[in-house]
C-alpha cells in the first residue's frame, strides 16, 4: 500500500487520463505495468519515425516502445533521464534520442501522463527536433536533420483522433442543399 496520499492520488488519476486518451487514439497504446495505481507504463507508438540500419542507412520504422516511470519524488522533483526510456527499436534515430534517453525538453514535476505521451510522439514522429549539436543526444542525427528538414515531420498524424463535425440536414425529395 502506497503511503504518500498525494503520490496516489495523481498517479490513479494519470491511469484513468492515459487510458481515456488512448481510447481516442489510434497511434498509441498503454499498458500498466503495475499497481494499481501504476508506476510504470508501456507506450506502443504505432507512428512513423526513424531507425538507422547496420548499413548506416536511414529507413522509416513503424512501432515504437517507450517506457514511463513515475518515481516516488515525481510530485515534487523530476529526473528526466529515469522517466522515460525507448526500449524499442534501439537503432532510433533522432537528435534528442540517444538510447535509451528521450529528451522530451523539460519536465517539470507532476507533468502528466497524456502530455508525456504528446511529447514523445512529436520526437518520434520528428514533430519536435532539436537542430543543434551542443543540445543534442545524437549529434550525427543532428546534422543528418538539418540537411533533411524538407522530410518532416516523417509523421504529420495527430496522436488523438479529430472530432468529425457533421452538419446533418434533412433532404426532402426535390429539394437541393
Amino acid at each position: 500500500m502506497m503511503e504518500d496520499r498525494t503520490l496516489a492520488k495523481f498517479l490513479a488519476q494519470q491511469h484513468a487520463d492515459g487510458m481515456a486518451f488512448v481510447a481516442e487514439s489510434d497511434l498509441v497504446a498503454l499498458r500498466a505495468l503495475d499497481g494499481p495505481p501504476p508506476q510504470h507504463y508501456l507506450a506502443s507508438f504505432s507512428c512513423k519515425g526513424l531507425v538507422r540500419g547496420g548499413d548506416g542507412a536511414i529507413t522509416e520504422a513503424d512501432r515504437f516502445v517507450v517506457g514511463i516511470w513515475f518515481p516516488d519524488d515525481y510530485v515534487r522533483a523530476v529526473n528526466p533521464f529515469a522517466v522515460l526510456t525507448l526500449i524499442d527499436p534501439i537503432e532510433a534515430f533522432h537528435p534528442n534520442i540517444g538510447v535509451p534517453f528521450i529528451c522530451v525538453g523539460s519536465i517539470a514535476p507532476s507533468t502528466p501522463l497524456v502530455d508525456l505521451l504528446y511529447r514523445v510522439f512529436e520526437v518520434l514522429s520528428y514533430q519536435q527536433v532539436t537542430m543543434a549539436e551542443d543540445n543534442a543526444f545524437n549529434r550525427e542525427a543532428c546534422a543528418w536533420a538539418r540537411r533533411n528538414q524538407q522530410r518532416f515531420p516523417i509523421d504529420p498524424r495527430p496522436l488523438k483522433r479529430r472530432a468529425a463535425a457533421l452538419d446533418l440536414m434533412t433532404l426532402t425529395e426535390g429539394t437541393r442543399p
